[in-house]
């Protein structure tokens, strides 16, 4: 019943659920910084847990939406929708390993291409024109995340660089699999992405049991950064262009720093400010002339 209803709204009405969706989940994506340093656990051990209690927390959710019918759905992915399940959960794992061969500037800067890979694959795929206005706001906003890492530095190694790579079009991909095939069971996917990479992450985690404390910690690292994030992202990209949803994305970068000065003291340095001043002006933008661009028409 949600997707027939889905259907029957208005484009415009689409647009809207799209942005508010996909703003939403790099909010909480921005969140890893501060669980990460609030866990102290090594990255593949954080890694599992969250994507256990984020399989669980979709899983609940998928239950207590559709019942037994829930189960249903992962029966229904075909291969589209496998294929988003394998792209995401091969994705993280990627992601972990080029920060540990790279720098996390250099991962930040190429990462923030994504715009221009997602507005490829859309044209290639689906023939869909990315707007002037959004090509514009991606621009600004690589300028303002290369402002944010100090545009990366000497530092490095070939070899992080190349699966940064990697992971960038693996999430183009996924946010052009997203748009294309409205019929994949979206919410089965995403749970699925979270269990492949919890298992790819067991072999190299700590099998020691976590403290009542860390285990708490560790369940709002994988529902509030992780199911909550997944399932936001590949809800609203649907409904967007990947484009856009690709720019809106790059709020994590300037978002990110907020959290742990909250929760830490840590003061945000004057490139920080100024880049994420430069991330969040680029996406307000696309919004605000996106949306007027599209009312003329």
């Amino acid at each position: 019943m949600t997707g027939r209803r889905s259907r029957l709204m208005n484009p415009q009405a689409q647009y809207r659920i799209g942005l508010v969706m996909v703003t939403a989940s790099a909010v909480a994506w921005s969140t890893a910084g501060f669980f990460t340093r609030l866990i102290a656990l090594d990255s593949w051990t954080l890694l599992f847990w969250r994507g256990v209690f984020a399989t669980a927390g979709m899983l609940a959710f998928m239950l207590a939406t559709q019942g037994k019918a829930a189960f249903g759905q992962f029966a229904k992915l075909r291969g589209p929708g496998w294929l988003f399940a394998l792209i995401s959960g091969a994705g993280m794992i990627v992601y972990i390993t080029s920060l540990t061969l790279t720098t996390v500037a250099h991962v930040s800067i190429i990462y923030c291409i994504v715009p221009f890979v997602a507005a490829g694959m859309a044209w290639l795929v689906m023939r869909e024109r990315p707007s002037q206005v959004a090509i514009a706001a991606s621009f600004v906003a690589l300028i303002g995340v290369g402002i944010m890492v100090g545009f990366g530095g000497r530092e490095g190694s070939i070899a992080g660089d190349l699966l940064a790579v990697v992971m960038t079009i693996g999430m183009a991909g996924m946010m052009v699999i997203t748009r294309k095939h409205h019929d994949i069971p979206i919410l089965a996917a995403a749970c699925l992405s979270a269990l492949l990479s919890s298992l790819a992450c067991w072999p190299l985690a700590s099998h020691a049991m976590p403290t009542p404390i860390e285990l708490g910690e560790l369940v709002l690292f994988g529902l509030i950064n992780s199911a909550l994030g997944i399932a936001l992202f590949t809800l609203g990209a649907r409904r967007i262009p990947a484009i856009e949803t690709a720019l809106i994305g790059a709020l994590d970068a300037p978002l990110a720093p907020v959290w742990v000065w909250l929760a830490f003291g840590e003061t945000p340095g004057r490139n920080t400010i100024l880049g994420g001043i430069l991330v969040f002006g680029a996406v307000l933008a696309n919004i605000s002339l996106g949306a007027r661009s599209r009312v003329a028409a």
